[in-house]
């Protein structure tokens, strides 16, 4: 699994908009219809793949054994189990605490998304600059301190957890967990299952790790699309393909345009499959490696009774 952090995403209303101001006569008249579109994204998201999904990363506090899985959940990539759990709170004592805040001068409008977010993932935590963009921190930080990682989870401001020993958790078998998933083969006592939207245990509490595929939907339920100079042709193109297919269905005169925009849909979706399935470097290097060992295998050790573990 190729996990997708830094891709960006906008919701089918902005798509809309932009396809509307193409189609200004038609929006005036009232001829385009946002909820027969809807399927036609949904659709488009799934020919391009579990690639252009984002990656979330959440800490479920394990009870009696099961822990409610989140409601975006796609697919599973993997898991740990954390141990070591230290609360950091940002005060030492109790009572009420006043602090003096410096003066500091302000534009009269505030753009909140893009305050203090240079769009940069930090090599090392920094609590005045969580991991992703300030205007939607992600919950957890996965910071490597030498051979070692610690995972911070982020509650709020002034609130921290951080665990500093993760474990391996085995998981059994099923159809939300890729094949390739290293959980499938860790050898590890502690044992986890997916099962109806809940991570069953075999241990009755504790705090796992997951990270995960979400849903191409926000935290409001509305349907998301990539943000991508080489995939937002690919979206509108396809809109403006149904919306001239539906009219031309109800006797419109738009047969020229809808072949027009027939070619130029074509163009744009083999120009975004090409994108989507463009191995990256992580994955050639490791094809590299596995045709390295069948090579090595095949001339150096041929005369070996078995063949080196890949």
């Amino acid at each position: 699994m190729d996990y997708n952090y830094t891709l960006k995403y906008r919701t089918f209303d902005n798509l809309l908009d932009d396809v509307m101001v193409d189609y200004k006569n038609y929006t005036l008249e009232d001829m385009i219809e946002p909820a027969t579109l809807i399927a036609v994204v949904r659709k488009m998201n799934y020919e391009l793949g579990l690639r252009i999904q984002k990656t979330n990363e959440v800490v479920l506090e394990v009870s009696h054994g099961k822990a409610k899985l989140p409601s975006n959940f796609h697919v599973f990539n993997h898991a740990l189990l954390c141990h070591e759990r230290t609360v950091n709170t940002g005060y030492d004592v109790g009572g009420t605490h006043i602090q003096e805040v410096p003066y500091v001068e302000v534009p009269p409008v505030l753009d909140t998304c893009n305050t203090g977010c240079d769009n940069t993932i930090p090599t090392e935590y920094n609590a005045e600059l969580p991991y992703g963009e300030t205007c939607n921190p992600p919950r957890v930080f996965v910071n490597c301190k030498g051979q070692n990682y610690e995972l911070i989870q982020v509650l709020s401001p002034s609130e921290t957890i951080v665990y500093k020993h993760l474990t391996p958790l085995k998981m059994r078998p099923n159809p939300d967990i890729d094949c390739n998933c290293p959980n499938l083969y860790y050898n590890s006592t502690d044992e986890a299952w997916i099962k109806h939207g809940f991570l069953y245990t075999n241990f009755t509490t504790g705090n796992v790790y997951l990270n995960y595929q979400s849903q191409m939907e926000d935290e409001e339920g509305n349907l998301l699309v990539p943000d991508h100079e080489l995939l937002n042709e690919y979206y509108e193109y396809g809109l403006k393909r149904k919306i001239l297919e539906t009219m031309f269905m109800e006797d419109e005169n738009v047969g020229n345009k809808l072949q027009l925009i027939e070619q130029r849909y074509r163009e744009a979706r083999n120009k975004a499959m090409s994108l989507v399935n463009t191995p990256n470097f992580a994955e050639l290097e490791a094809v590299w490696k596995i045709n390295r060992k069948a090579m090595y295998d095949r001339y150096y050790n041929m005369f070996k009774s078995h063949h080196s573990i890949h």
